[in-house]
């Protein structure tokens, strides 16, 4: 009887992680109200982008536990797949969009099955290799790709506002696939891998199908992240590939809260604000977020999400403790 009940815990966990999701994303979609700067509103898109390589940074390093240092690569994938249609077969936006969900999909599913049956630091190399082959060769491709002059995307709407629900939009629903997929027997599949990958194949899990589901999912999130970036740049470069981006995905994801729904949300806004904030101070902002990475990483786990719950916990452990105390008395 342990077993339903251990079930029933975590999906009320996840359960009450989504709504937390939702209120985040809900103030998230009222701040346009109170900015009007262009320039802030654009930071704030690129926070939304970023948010959703996170998401789906997340849900491979978070609950599956398999460290890729592929997102930003993905994501320039899907930015060159919409780009490419456009500037050569002018397909228009309405295919090209769900083309940067299929393409950096198949080519994930396909890399996953070759490399997810390593692990650790094997996997996270491998993924590394994959991310410089994959920008050299969009680099030096200048006849198609157009190399470091970068490509020229149509837009998909013109104003900052809508460009922003756009993406904001896009996460939602980022958010809303990772949470259905963790409700899933999939997910509790995924969270056992990451807990104990020996332990979760000798009970008859599929190990490498399972971590190459999850590997096409997040691939396929951070498609479409750049697909949109790429139409609200209106330009793509092979920089988007660059594994510092993938570090600041890295350093959004562990500063908000690993293995969480709610922490990338608030990592990847709070760090991309913060690295725009740190433009007038230098050009610091990896010294410091690294910092940060090793801070959050070696004393607090769970990212700022997981100190604010246990704040929270704290205080109302506190007061039913002095309600107690109080009719004790």
């Amino acid at each position: 009887m342990a077993l339903p009940v251990n079930r029933n815990f975590l999906r009320d966990k996840l359960a009450q992680e989504l709504r937390l999701a939702l209120v985040v994303l809900a103030c998230l979609a009222l701040l346009p109200l109170g900015i009007s700067s262009p320039y802030w509103l654009g930071v704030l898109i690129v926070s939304m982008y970023f948010a959703m390589l996170s998401v789906g940074w997340n849900l491979l390093a978070g609950y599956t536990g398999q460290f890729s240092l592929a997102p930003a690569a993905f994501a320039m994938l899907g930015a060159y797949t919409t780009g490419l249609a456009a500037w050569h077969w002018q397909i228009p936006l309405a295919i090209g969009l769900p083309l940067a969900i299929v393409v950096p999909g198949l080519i994930g599913l396909v890399l996953g099955r070759i490399v997810l049956r390593l692990s650790g630091p094997y996997l996270a190399l491998t993924t590394l290799a994959f991310a410089e082959i994959a920008r050299l060769v969009i680099y030096n491709s200048i006849d198609f790709t157009r190399g470091d002059q970068g490509l020229n995307v149509p837009p998909l709407v013109e104003s900052h506002v809508a460009n922003y629900y756009l993406l904001l939009a896009a996460l939602v629903a980022a958010t809303l696939v990772v949470y259905a997929m963790l409700r899933a027997p999939i997910g509790r599949y995924l969270q056992a891998i990451r807990d104990d990958e020996i332990g979760a194949a000798s009970r008859g899990i599929d190990v490498v199908r399972a971590k190459t589901i999850a590997f096409f999912v997040s691939c396929a999130i951070c498609g479409f992240a750049g697909g949109l970036y790429g139409t609200f740049a209106q330009l793509v470069s092979p920089e988007l590939g660059l594994i510092a981006q993938t570090g600041i995905v890295i350093a959004m994801v562990v500063i908000g809260g690993m293995g969480t729904l709610v922490g990338p949300l608030i990592g990847a806004v709070l760090v991309y604000v913060a690295s725009e904030m740190l433009r007038d101070v230098g050009n610091i902002q990896m010294i410091v977020f690294a910092l940060l990475v090793i801070v959050f990483a070696r004393f607090f786990r769970e990212g700022l999400w997981g100190l604010a719950r246990d704040a929270v916990a704290g205080r109302r452990a506190a007061t039913a403790a002095a309600a107690a105390a109080k009719e004790a008395r």
